[in-house]
């Protein structure tokens, strides 16, 4: 089985192998004695949930992790695990690690789909068994269910992933509906259709340097969120960043003027806790129930 973590990856590819066991879960409610060996803090909280699940054996079960490169942390794990598997500190599954390049011109979706086709004769998928899994995700795609909707006013929530929906139900107390992306859910994301017609792995690379899924890329961050504003209809906005983010603070001030320059009321909360157990529940409750809505 083959699992994997980090944004934009191609899970029509894992899909061909047969043999996806999808994301990688984390619980950090727990003692990580291993985590705290050898990870520094500014690490992303997830992170020591996967290496402790390592250094425990729990992930013996699987033959690869594919990570990343789209993520900060995610890469740098990479070379963690790579190094604790080489001294023998762990053992589990091979760390395997999908260099894709986002900086957008035609060498970069050149590299990708070299990238792809590199992991795909690792895993052995050929370009027939990714077409027809391509087809297939193409069709789940199309059947994906849509947005939940409401008479509640939206409030967007952006910056760090959050860890779940624990901030989207703060919001429905306080009679608004959040809009607003969970890890899982930006891990889980397979995109838009891939191009059926042609060689699939082009196909694939191009699709996949084609998204804004990622801390590395090049794109407009801030011009993003009040699209999806906009297309939300929100009537405010939280930015909330935790204490380990050292890539979304970089766009803070232009996300923040990017949404007072739609007119929304705009909370701003930097160095939270991920787990949100620093009264930060309190604090959005008390900013919605004064936001005009």
């Amino acid at each position: 089985m083959i699992a994997h973590l980090g944004p934009n990856l191609p899970h029509d590819l894992f899909d061909a192998t047969g043999r996806n066991a999808g994301a990688l879960r984390w619980n950090v409610d727990r003692a990580m004695p291993a985590a705290d060996r050898w990870l520094e803090s500014k690490f992303a909280p997830w992170t020591r949930s996967v290496v402790q699940d390592w250094a425990d054996g729990a992930l013996d079960h699987l033959e690869a992790v594919v990570f990343s490169r789209a993520d900060d942390s995610a890469q740098r794990l990479y070379y963690y695990m790579c190094e604790l598997r080489r001294t023998g500190a762990v053992r589990g599954p091979e760390p395997l690690m999908l260099d894709i390049a986002k900086i957008p011109r035609a060498s970069s979706v050149a590299r990708t789909e070299a990238a792809l086709r590199a992991l795909g004769a690792r895993l052995g998928v050929d370009e027939a068994a990714l077409r027809a899994a391509i087809a297939r995700g193409n069709a789940a795609r199309r059947e994906s269910p849509a947005l939940a909707s409401g008479t509640a006013p939206v409030c967007l929530i952006a910056g760090s992933l959050l860890p779940d929906e624990r901030l989207h139900r703060v919001a429905a107390q306080a009679g608004w509906r959040a809009q607003g992306r969970t890890l899982a859910d930006e891990w889980t994301d397979r995109g838009p259709p891939v191009d059926e017609t042609g060689d699939a792995f082009a196909a694939l690379a191009r699709q996949i340097h084609a998204r804004a899924l990622d801390t590395r890329g090049f794109h407009d961050r801030a011009g993003a969120l009040a699209q999806q504003a906009r297309v939300a209809g929100a009537r405010a906005g939280l930015l909330w960043l935790i204490e380990e983010d050292d890539t979304s603070v970089w766009h803070l001030p232009a996300m923040r003027a990017a949404l007072e320059g739609l007119g929304l009321p705009v909370m701003v909360a930097t160095r939270r806790d991920w787990l949100c157990r620093d009264g930060i529940d309190l604090e959005m409750g008390a900013f919605l129930a004064g936001a005009v809505a």
